[in-house]
């Protein structure tokens, strides 16, 4: 007998922890019956149904999520004209709320296993196996002859660990679980049903912490829904990942920051840059808003809890908006948007609201005058608050958000350009508008073009500081990488080219900034870095640019490649002092 587990991941990258912690739990006695197969939603019904069938199962069970339902619906139309005996199966969140109507819609189906699936599927496959209990006697199932018992929750401590062989996650982020369900109750969300929060033995965890560092693996990335819910379970992972820090893995959290104490905020500040990332889940600042989502925030003290993170300036933060919820219009998103932006976060997340099944928001739905895609996503199209042609403006500025914002490539640009707006939101607004006239979202422009698209949008909305923006994105560009090819909007460096070729000279003699530089003459040195010209000092932030005007004489900055910020890849820049200039600033 052959089980077929199958996942559908969002994109290669990606790895399907569920089907791996299926397959660990039935034990090794039942481990030879169990065949694991990975997919990706870019890949053709045609590419996936052939390599089902050419695996000849007894039975697929299929993980299902909102990305993937689309396709599994049709395999499962499609799959049982070529194996019209394989008994087939489904799990996961997506199918957990609606098991009645997918039944009806796909009789085929042998049945659905209803939440926590670990011990669900061991007794489903010692029933095919060995003839164990009845399927209408083995709690968690929804069969065509109706539900079966509810199945208790799982004791995590039991799950055993998923990731003894790496080799099927190379190149892949690897997910790890320390917690299940949430202590919060916020009404969008599939986690807040499991109110029951349960951990994972602290010294387990440390074993499989340690496992992963050993390994080196690239990312280790929490699935666990608020991480810091329980302290002291917060603390001892962390200050375990201090002490055992391999200088490699990074380990992404997603937290609710405004309940993270003063000596949480100690302890990240003590990590190494880099080694842990936090995603902070702001949703919106409306207060009526929260109250209706029944969320517990307090925006004030998120907002002094992330600039106490910022000032340790090692760790990553990730805060995330979601459009559409109820009592909150485009202007009311529009303020949330702009003060979530002023905490200045390495990514801003502008999301859209998702009707869940079997979410309170999905009870509601009519409520709120809240219309959502029927098929996955289910992504909101319009509420009472927000109709549908503002969802497709903040579609078009989201995209804006994503390629100037969380791509890290204009920081220093943005920093000076907002100031000429009455708020962030209002800049990418803008932008937005910019690129539907210019027709640049049909035609997508290239990641260089868009260097000079937002040099021409500068010119539109502040033409008098044409010439520090040309240095501004000129600086950007330097900052994340040594390019050969020197963009139109550059100034001239003709002027200068002595002064740099001596500078090398003296810099292979005296390593004064480059010591690290040791093995490479001056020619690798100019090749390996980059020496460029402003009158302006673009190294500052916006508030201390925008009134300044440009220098009688050029600043030099150095930048230095093999030695980058760890949180958002920027080369390290020094302002340096050329021979024929003798300047220093």
């Amino acid at each position: 007998m052959k089980f077929l587990l199958a996942a559908v991941n969002a994109k290669f990258i990606h790895s399907n922890p569920a089907i791996y912690s299926l397959r660990a739990c039935a034990g090794e006695r039942l481990q030879k019956h169990i065949e694991l197969a990975e997919y990706t939603i870019n890949m053709s019904l045609q590419e996936i149904l052939a390599d089902l069938y050419m695996r000849h199962p007894d039975a697929v069970g299929f993980s299902c999520y909102i990305w993937n339902r689309t396709m599994i619906e049709n395999l499962l139309r499609e799959l049982p004209k070529l194996l019209p005996d394989c008994a087939l199966w489904l799990g996961g969140p997506e199918v957990s709320y609606d098991a009645e109507e997918i039944l009806r819609v796909f009789p085929q189906v042998s049945g659905v296993m209803i939440g926590e699936g670990e011990v669900t599927f061991r007794e489903v496959l010692e029933y095919y196996v060995e003839g164990g209990k009845r399927l209408q006697e083995i709690p968690g199932l929804y069969l065509p002859t109706g539900y079966t018992p509810m199945r208790t929750l799982t004791n995590l401590s039991d799950i055993p660990f998923l990731y003894q062989d790496l080799k099927p996650f190379e190149n892949r982020i690897i997910y790890y679980e320390t917690s299940r369900g949430c202590p919060f109750r916020c009404s969008y969300c599939l986690s807040s049903l499991d109110k029951a929060v349960r951990l994972r033995d602290i010294e387990i965890v440390k074993r499989e912490l340690s496992f992963f560092l050993d390994a080196k693996v690239k990312q280790v990335k929490f699935v666990d829904r608020t991480f810091n819910c329980n302290h002291e379970h917060a603390m001892a992972v962390w200050q375990y990942l201090k002490e055992h820090d391999n200088g490699v893995t990074n380990f992404h959290f997603e937290i609710s920051a405004d309940i993270l104490r003063e000596d949480e905020i100690a302890l990240l500040h003590s990590l190494r840059p880099g080694l842990v990332q936090l995603e902070i889940g702001v949703q919106t600042t409306n207060p009526e808003t929260l109250r209706a989502i029944h969320r517990v925030s307090d925006v004030t003290r998120l907002e002094k809890i992330v600039a106490a993170v910022h000032a340790g300036h090692n760790i990553h933060q990730h805060l995330d908006l979601i459009a559409g919820l109820p009592y909150e219009d485009y202007d009311s998103f529009a303020c949330s948007f702009d003060r979530v932006y002023a905490m200045r976060p390495q990514q801003l997340q502008l999301g859209f609201l998702k009707v869940l099944k079997g979410s309170e928001m999905e009870s509601r739905a009519k409520e709120y005058g809240l219309q959502a895609m029927s098929c996955p996503p289910y992504e909101v199209l319009c509420t009472k608050w927000l109709p549908y042609e503002d969802v497709l403006k903040l579609k078009k500025t989201e995209e804006m958000v994503e390629l100037y914002y969380n791509s890290g490539q204009f920081v220093h640009t943005l920093s000076v350009l907002v100031q000429a707006f009455t708020g962030a939101f209002a800049m990418f607004e803008a932008l937005a508008q910019f690129f539907e006239e210019n027709g640049y979202f049909t035609n997508h422009p290239a990641r260089g073009y868009r260097y000079e698209i937002l040099l021409a949008f500068a010119k539109k909305y502040d033409a008098d500081r044409a010439a520090l923006y040309r240095e501004l994105l000129t600086y950007d560009l330097y900052l994340r990488e040594n390019v050969k090819s020197r963009p139109e909007y550059a100034a001239d460096r003709t002027a200068f080219q002595k002064a740099v070729r001596e500078f090398y000279a003296q810099e292979e003699k005296e390593r004064r900034y480059l010591p690290a530089y040791k093995q490479y003459d001056r020619k690798q040195l100019a090749g390996m870095t980059h020496l460029e010209a402003f009158r302006y000092p673009v190294w500052e932030s916006g508030e201390l640019i925008r009134d300044c005007r440009a220098g009688d004489k050029p600043f030099f900055v150095l930048f230095d490649y093999q030695t980058r910020n760890p949180l958002n890849y920027e080369a390290s820049v020094q302002v340096v002092k050329l021979p024929e200039t003798g300047e220093e600033r």
